[in-house]
């Protein structure tokens, strides 16, 4: 059974450790899987974040810790120092393309399906805004035996010409405060 957040939803730590496994296996390569310290600088940029957060060691760590019992990261082991891996495609049972714009969603927060387009250019090439969309509302519509949906479209917030998604995979989110905010908080958060 591919992981399903209505059950056990990622914490925002756990979603920010993972989005940039996902990012760095795509965008640096030569360096992935990643050892804790240079995943904790990625999860810690300051720039192609959203919200920016400043994660610990043992934060990193727990949040790894977390993924693994969850079967979506796995641990190898290096020469001197133990890395880590995604296994975001088989665990979530999503093909490439939606596992791409999960990642982004996940390390950017909301966005429309044109920017989603423009964000995953060095992580996957989509021919256009309409095949981005198709992949957005799979996700959207996926049923309940495979795990439900995964993101959700945002009511159009004042003055937006477009209307932007959001992930699933911390919960439910508020939407009422999507539309004002530019940060959307899952909804276990606000309480």
């Amino acid at each position: 059974m591919p992981f399903d957040p209505t059950t056990r939803p990622l914490t925002p730590f756990e979603a920010r450790v993972l989005a940039t496994l996902m990012e760095k296996a795509r965008t640096v390569p030569d360096s992935y899987p990643m050892t804790l310290n240079g995943l904790l600088t990625g999860c810690n940029q300051k720039t192609s974040r959203e919200p920016v957060m400043a994660l610990t060691e043992a934060e990193a760590q727990e949040a790894l810790d977390g993924l693994r019992h969850l079967s979506l990261a796995c641990e190898s082991s290096g020469n001197r120092a133990t890395r880590w891996e995604h296994n975001f495609q088989r665990g979530v049972g999503v093909p490439e393309q939606s596992a791409v714009l999960l990642g982004l969603l996940m390390l950017r927060g909301p966005q429309t399906a044109g920017e989603l387009r423009i964000n995953a250019e060095r992580w996957y090439r989509f021919a256009d805004i309409s095949s981005v969309e198709a992949f957005l509302e799979e996700l959207q519509e996926r049923s309940a035996d495979k795990g439900g949906p995964l993101v959700v479209q945002l009511p159009r917030a004042p003055g937006a010409r477009e209307q932007r998604w959001a992930h699933l995979l911390c919960g439910p989110v508020d939407t009422t405060a999507a539309s004002t905010s530019t940060s959307v908080v899952p909804s276990a958060l606000q309480a």
